[in-house]
């Protein structure tokens, strides 16, 4: 496990944004891009949203080396009972993952829908505790996604719930460029 300090972290603590609100990945896309503006490296990987354009590939692109974005999975929708297809990306992006987040490399790993992966069974809880009990000390850990296991909230530093109260969605308003992709 790395130790050595990079930019401006003594020590890096474990954020959670879970919760069935809007709002988790937004979260922790607006801490990766402040971090990057005080010259932070930061990497975020996002599973179950691949090969999608979303305004922050974009923004990240234009900020230039501080901070990558990087999703990871098919476009397909994953399922409850995953296709071999996403275990095996799914266990590929976690060897990267756990790469970064050790590595002492960043700052800032935001692991996006990391939660959604435990649950749906892509990568197993177990593997999940070791990568924070193995974080380079001075890595800030986010992971996002609904349904967090009790024991990364045990583990976590901070736990953010976004509970939805009202939603455009279920009065028909589709996604919109700019907002929500």
């Amino acid at each position: 496990m790395a130790t050595e300090q990079v930019r401006g972290l003594k020590k890096g603590l474990v954020q959670i944004y879970t919760g069935n609100g809007k709002g988790k990945t937004t979260a922790s896309l607006g801490l990766a891009f402040r971090a990057a503006g005080h010259d932070f490296r930061v990497y975020v990987m996002q599973f179950m949203k691949g090969q999608t354009v979303y305004g922050e590939l974009e923004a990240a692109r234009r900020l230039g080396s501080n901070i990558t974005i990087e999703q990871v999975g098919r476009k397909a929708f994953v399922a409850r009972e995953p296709d071999p297809q996403d275990l095996e990306m799914a266990r590929e992006a976690f060897a990267r993952a756990r790469a970064l987040v050790t590595s002492g490399d960043y700052d800032l790993v935001v692991l996006d829908e990391m939660n959604c992966v435990v649950d749906y069974g892509l990568i197993p809880l177990e593997e999940v505790k070791m990568l924070i009990r193995d974080k380079a000390l001075h890595t800030e850990l986010v992971m996002t996604g609904r349904n967090v296991h009790p024991d990364i909230i045990e583990m976590a530093d901070l736990v953010t719930e976004m509970r939805e109260i009202k939603h455009y969605y279920n009065a028909g308003q589709a996604a919109r460029r700019g907002i929500e992709s």
